[in-house]
């Protein structure tokens, strides 16, 4: 794409940022004087959700840098970074390809309508190919299929995007907040919130998915950036109710109610679960006494139409 077309495209997406707000939670218990706040970067975008809108900033930079003119990434028939890299795609004067796993369901679902709508090309991949979406065969056997692309891994995950995820912390935040807690899907946000503060504050993942192996992820990305020597933070993975995507009612239950008294939309797919572990560190004491925690907003509401199409209006 022409330079100065992509720079009034590019120019008029930064416009269209808002600043995040903070807003104050509600705690059911507590007995440790503990103060918890949200940073709402769910705000920032009305399409380019949350974290999305960070970890995409400079893929779109990079791309336009090397003559990209179609951005290609992969995730599922709900995926949050599909539908935000179809919008940033749109806006700033990109074609976009998504892979998707699985096959192709119709009517489609709210998730993959909008992300067509907005100029999206989906093509459906079958789950055992999917897991080749690292594989630089595989990539190189897409790029001959359909084109010339600029390659956005799954979730949006790479060192710029980790770059990007810094700037969702200021140094004012992290004087102000001894804990940043933040929902993991890939590793990424997480990396670049503990990159960004130093071992000022103590970072702390909730992580969305059974397993250990988030840490490990976390720890390679922190040695691609030299910053191995970063070690106050820590993924927990108490809180997946079952895995990536699994629910119970206690969750939903916990949603909707955190709504009625905070007036604050959560996903049940991240930040349910992270608000519903911060509760309950809170309530046992895992935070220090008299300290201040920041709970990262990281947006995904637009999955909660696709989920209530699912399950049943659970969430309201």
């Amino acid at each position: 794409m022409r330079l100065c077309a992509f720079a009034v495209s590019f120019a008029t997406m930064l416009i269209q940022q808002q600043l995040p707000t903070i807003d104050p939670i509600k705690l059911e218990v507590n007995t440790n004087s503990v103060i918890v706040d949200m940073l709402r970067i769910d705000k920032v975008h009305s399409q380019v959700s949350g974290n999305k809108w960070y970890k995409l900033k400079y893929n779109l930079l990079k791309a336009k840098e090397e003559g990209h003119h179609t951005l290609l990434t992969f995730g599922g028939a709900f995926s949050n970074h599909i539908i935000a890299t179809a919008a940033a795609a749109k806006e700033a004067g990109f074609k976009s390809i998504g892979i998707i796993r699985g096959e192709e369901t119709l009517p489609l679902n709210p998730t993959l309508r909008l992300a067509s709508f907005m100029g999206m090309d989906l093509h459906y991949v079958s789950r055992s190919e999917y897991r080749e979406k690292t594989s630089t065969e595989f990539i190189s056997t897409l790029e001959h299929k359909l084109g010339y692309f600029y390659h956005i891994p799954e979730g949006g995950t790479n060192q710029i995007a980790i770059r990007g995820a810094e700037e969702i912390l200021t140094d004012k935040l992290i004087k102000k907040y001894n804990y940043i807690v933040s929902a993991v899907g890939t590793g990424g946000t997480l990396t670049g919130l503990i990159s960004k503060a130093e071992g000022q504050s103590e970072v702390i993942g909730i992580s969305s998915l059974k397993g250990d192996f988030l840490t490990d992820e976390v720890k390679k990305w922190l040695a691609s950036l030299q910053k191995e020597h970063l070690t106050k933070w820590s993924v927990s993975g108490k809180y997946h109710f079952g895995g990536y995507a699994k629910h119970t009612r206690e969750l939903i239950a916990f949603i909707n109610n955190f709504k009625i008294e905070n007036g604050i939309s959560l996903d049940p797919i991240y930040t349910g679960k992270m608000m519903y572990g911060i509760m309950d560190m809170v309530a046992n004491r895992k935070f220090t006494e008299n300290s201040k925690v920041l709970a990262i907003h990281t947006g995904g509401l637009q999955g909660i139409e696709g989920f209530n199409r699912r399950f049943g209006k659970l969430i309201y």
